[in-house]
């Protein structure tokens, strides 16, 4: 496998990379680590994932990072409900008179009562591919959080005291995703591969509203992908990512557009645009420039 195989692969899959991702994703799955995805929102990095999964064959396996966010939510807990129905029913049918406080409580917490989230899912043994984890948005969790999730990722085991250590010998292909609201920590980053994800050129944006919109006319796909761009240089609150794109291009269509006016960017701006303090800059900036630049970028590269 080499990073070309790489590209092809998840271009197979409706993702188009660049070089530096194709890269960063082949020396991943070569060397065993992590991958630490940084950017804006929107690039397209929880879409990698998604990809990758699909082009693996393994199991998408998605944490979604939050605030506050513990190993109940992200490891494993305990089915409180079954064990206390399990518990009742021993107790109608007599069967707890001849058991231990110990035997009891070694029932009620084995593997059968417990609920597997998404960290210990990902170190299960199973047959065939080997799941893709996805930690997404890791720079919303809090700093407890994160250093439990380097001990995770360093070892690929978890311990439960009431069972035991469940390990794996094939680690899952694993994708952190980060938009910076915070920095990771040091210890983090260098257990990982780092890539930063770049919005795309106009070129591969191009290529991606064709692939993602299928029939749109290759004139509109510049001209959105041209605006676009023009959007991204306006310093916005929110700039719009890729799947911005796809569906401003998306609902074009729809609309049976093969060119864009001025008109018709002001009533779907708010598919792109999802700030009104946005919509306020594009005002002040001017839609016409907005769709003249588009015009210009699409003929440029035509």
């Amino acid at each position: 496998m080499t990073p070309s195989d790489v590209s092809t692969a998840l271009s197979d899959q409706g993702y188009l990379p660049d070089e530096g991702i194709a890269t960063a994703v082949f020396l991943a799955i070569s060397l065993q680590r992590p991958l630490l995805l940084e950017g804006e929102a929107g690039v397209g990095k929880t879409e990698l994932a998604k990809a990758l999964a699909g082009w693996t064959g393994g199991e998408l396996i998605r944490l979604q990072c939050y605030e506050g966010i513990d190993a109940a939510q992200a490891v494993y807990d305990w089915d409180y409900s079954r064990q206390l129905l399990h518990l009742r029913a021993a107790e109608a049918t007599g069967e707890t008179s001849s058991m231990t406080a110990d035997d009891l409580e070694s029932e009620l917490y084995g593997e059968r009562f417990l609920v597997k989230r998404a960290l210990l899912r990902a170190i299960e043994p199973v047959e065939g591919p080997t799941p893709v984890l996805l930690i997404d948005e890791v720079d919303r969790a809090d700093d407890e959080f994160e250093a439990y999730l380097l001990e995770v990722l360093s070892d690929f085991q978890v311990t439960v005291p009431e069972i035991g250590v469940f390990r794996t010998d094939r680690p899952p292909v694993v994708v952190l995703t980060s938009n910076r609201t915070r920095d990771v920590h040091d210890a983090l980053k260098r257990r990982c591969l780092y890539h930063w994800v770049e919005h795309p050129d106009f070129e591969r944006e191009v290529a991606i509203v064709k692939l993602r919109v299928p029939g749109v006319a290759d004139g509109l796909a510049r001209q959105v992908a041209g605006a676009v761009e023009a959007l991204r240089g306006l310093n916005l609150y929110k700039p719009p990512g890729v799947a911005e794109t796809i569906d401003w291009a998306a609902a074009l269509g729809r609309l049976g557009a093969s060119s864009l006016d001025e008109q018709l960017v002001e009533n779907t701006l708010g598919t792109v645009l999802k700030y009104r303090e946005d919509h306020q800059r594009v005002d002040q900036h001017g839609v016409a420039s907005v769709v003249r630049q588009a015009f210009e970028k699409g003929l440029l590269h035509g």
